[in-house]
């Protein structure tokens, strides 16, 4: 065998085993930069491996980002409720009634001329006859017991029934218990009122006697409203009073309760205070300081 027969062989195992460790050190310099990678916190270095690997879901947790990543978008949660959000529900508007010529018109039937119940009823209302007590006593020490004849007002027991849907009754009246009770069972057979207030539930003032204050039915004032025909019963809390016609029974014509009382509470009711609505409807302060009484402090 010649020499350069021999030397061929010897090449080519020189060849194969270079090109070998040329493909090892490939994949060590390959090794080597993704464990760089790794060792930086790069996150797709991870990637590489697992890929590498030949894994397609992480095993391992992945470094925690000291950084937000630029694809996210953080979005500020709103601090207060949206604008169009539902207002909270208004409390119950509280209505307190008079009783006499504003509810009723009552007379002694003893004294009542026939001449005006007969047009009364001829003009369409309803009237009854009741005994009350009355707080005079006989020689016998014994109460005097009345009679009376009511008659009720246009569109009474609608009025009761209509308004006690959005809100309280309460019944406020200066007569004495023995005379208004009674009256008031026979016309609020449906206990529609919450409350009912005689005569020892009002003050006196420096001004006028029976006076209503309001106060001992709720110490705010933004929801209550009281509805007499005499305005001396709210002196106290003027912005909170309904002034109405005195009702008799000689002017059977009247829509007073469901013509004018009814809608405006109805407004009312709607209204978170009702004191600005009732000074721009009636201005009662200035009506009080026309009659020589000074104003009274209560802010709107």
């Amino acid at each position: 065998m010649s020499a350069a027969t021999e030397v061929a062989p010897v090449q080519q195992r020189g060849h194969a085993a270079a090109a070998a460790w040329r493909a090892v050190a490939g994949w060590l310099g390959l090794l080597f930069q993704i464990l760089l990678r790794i060792i930086r916190g790069t996150p797709s270095s991870w990637a590489q491996l697992l890929s590498f690997v030949g894994l397609r879901h992480p095993l391992l947790p992945v470094a925690v980002q000291t950084q937000p990543s630029p694809e996210v978008a953080f979005v500020q949660l709103p601090s207060e409720a949206p604008a169009d959000a539902s207002p909270p529900p208004l409390r119950r508007l509280t209505v307190v009634l008079d009783l006499d010529e504003t509810l009723v018109s009552a007379y002694e039937s003893s004294s009542l001329s026939v001449t005006v119940r007969t047009q009364a009823v001829e003009a369409g209302l309803h009237c009854f006859d009741m005994e009350c007590t009355s707080s005079e006593k006989d020689a016998e020490g014994r109460h005097r017991v009345n009679r009376v004849t009511v008659f009720e007002r246009p569109g009474l027991h609608e009025f009761l029934q209509r308004t006690s849907e959005f809100a309280d009754l309460v019944l406020f009246t200066a007569g004495l218990e023995g005379y208004a009770k009674p009256l008031v069972d026979r016309i609020d057979a449906h206990n529609r009122f919450i409350h009912r207030l005689y005569r020892p539930s009002t003050v006196t003032t420096e001004y006028r006697e029976h006076v209503k204050d309001l106060s001992c039915l709720s110490k705010d004032f933004r929801r209550i409203v009281l509805v007499d025909n005499n305005p001396y019963s709210f002196l106290l809390q003027p912005l909170n009073g309904i002034p109405c016609l005195t009702f008799l029974a000689g002017q059977p014509v009247d829509d007073q309760l469901m013509g004018t009382i009814f809608p405006l509470l109805k407004h009312l009711s709607l209204q978170e205070d009702v004191r600005p609505a009732l000074y721009e409807t009636f201005h009662m302060p200035e009506w009080f300081q026309r009659q020589g009484i000074p104003q009274v402090e209560q802010a709107v």
